[in-house]
């Protein structure tokens, strides 16, 4: 399937799943996009942007194995508006979300649900039952937020019209479609250890953390970095694992590798250090092309039992850039 048809037949799906106004993977929006190329050049314009961490890799303990759950961990307790403002309270997060607000919002929720399973099972063939599962285990309200203005924006959560959101120093939490889309295509399983390079609003690596048995993440934007690292605590989520530091490098301390490692952000090239990191029949999920231009397609590559390196284009995306190592070193093939 060419690239052109695959965008063409996924705007086809987005529609029948009533979101018709999202094309591609498309991961960032345009106001942020502008903001992070602010960033990126702060001599032709000023931005809102946070520091960035150093290019070197950043030294990180891979913790204990977590316990391996053969089912979806669901919540322990329902999530209520007193859950809300206590998870809240205890990411040091303040907020104005009424309790009428709250209320709204987890009446969208059943309905962005039946879009997510409707747009699964027209991309793949059927959705995956455990991927579901994990959507509906996850209050995505409290994963959106304003960093920079310090102000929760959950009454956006479970819009009708997946788009991603701007979370603050040129950050964003991507459409919850293209989240789904690219969590079935990493098939994870309970036994599974997973990357994610890009932590944003930390909202993907909590999803596959409800399925895997470890979901290990990295935010090379301090800021964004540690405010993220206090949101799963509260939640209960002891399985997430994230770090501030420059994803080019991964994670080396996790020294049994990984199963499947995920980029959430476009890379001119796999870097290779993440090959060596990824395990035998392990796979790599990762937008390349270059920043702030359309044409990214996310490309999979498959690791043999005897090493070798397969790839294959998938479909195509746009998504906001890789920055640090991968822009300061070329293509070493």
């Amino acid at each position: 399937m060419t690239p052109d048809r695959t965008m063409m037949d996924r705007r086809t799906l987005l529609s029948a799943a009533g979101a018709a106004t999202l094309t591609g993977l498309a991961a960032c929006d345009e106001a942020t996009m502008k903001s992070v190329q602010a960033r990126l050049n702060p001599t032709q314009a000023a931005g809102g942007a946070g520091a960035a961490a150093p290019a070197a890799p950043a030294t990180a303990a891979a913790g204990a194995a977590s316990a391996v759950s053969a089912t979806v961990r669901m919540p322990s307790e329902p999530w209520t508006y007193a859950r809300f403002n206590a998870a809240m309270q205890a990411s040091q997060r303040p907020h104005a979300i009424t309790e009428a607000q709250f209320t709204e919002i987890q009446a969208r929720k059943p309905a962005a649900i039946e879009r997510i399973r409707t747009y699964l099972d027209g991309r793949f063939g059927a959705h995956d039952p455990n991927v579901i599962q994990a959507f509906e285990s996850l209050p995505r309200e409290y994963f959106h937020y304003a960093y920079a203005s310090d102000a929760s924006t959950a009454y956006q959560a479970w819009e009708a019209n997946p788009k991603p959101w701007a979370i603050g120093h040129g950050s964003v939490l991507s459409d919850y479609l293209g989240q789904a889309y690219m969590t079935q295509l990493a098939a994870p399983k309970p036994t599974d250890v997973t990357l994610e390079i890009g932590t944003g609003s930390g909202f993907q690596s909590s999803l596959l953390s409800r399925i895997v048995r470890d979901s290990y993440t990295i935010e090379i934007i301090q800021p964004i970095g540690e405010a993220v690292g206090k949101i799963w605590a509260p939640l209960g989520y002891d399985n997430v694992h994230g770090k501030v530091g420059d994803g080019y490098f991964g994670w080396p301390e996790v020294t049994e590798g990984f199963d499947t490692i995920m980029l959430t952000c476009v890379a001119q090239y796999a870097p290779p250090e993440l090959f060596r990191q990824l395990k035998p029949g392990g796979k790599l999920i990762i937008p390349i092309g270059q920043p702030f231009r359309r044409g990214q397609v996310l490309y999979v590559y498959t690791k043999d039992a005897d090493g070798r390196v397969r790839s294959r284009r998938d479909v195509g995306v746009f998504f906001i850039p890789m920055t640090g190592a991968m822009q300061q070193r070329r293509n070493p093939v």
